[in-house]
């Protein structure tokens, strides 16, 4: 069982950056591969960006270029480094997990969820 724990969301302007960390406890997930996927009000949840084991990334066409993911083997975790964030980001950010190497932008393919950041972008 993997438990994950999203943090780092909040309340920016336009423009600004936040980094959002994924705490993984139960077991290591440097065999797993990972994905952040957001959910605003009203929208359904959607991909935001994945990464393999190996440390492929693979990202959504409306934040590629501007967010980042990456992985923190020493703290067991997942990082998304968001930048020019806009109003359009504004969402609930979440970490998941799949027992596999590739990662998905599918979100009924992982196996492992956090609760969710709330990053919220005003304009």
């Amino acid at each position: 069982q993997v438990h994950l724990v999203e943090s780092g969301g909040g309340l920016v302007q336009a423009g600004d950056s936040l980094r959002l960390s994924c705490a993984a406890s139960g077991r290591t997930i440097s065999s797993a591969a990972a994905g952040w996927f957001r959910q605003a009000p009203g929208k359904e949840r959607e991909f935001v960006a994945a990464i393999s084991r190996i440390g492929t990334p693979q990202y959504a066409d409306s934040v590629k270029g501007r967010f980042t993911i990456s992985r923190d083997y020493a703290r067991n975790a997942v990082d998304l480094q968001m930048n020019s964030l806009k109003p359009e980001d504004t969402a609930v950010y979440y970490c998941a997990v799949r027992n596999s190497v590739f990662g998905s932008a599918y979100s009924s393919a992982y196996d492992y969820w956090g609760q969710g950041t709330q990053v919220t972008v005003s304009s």
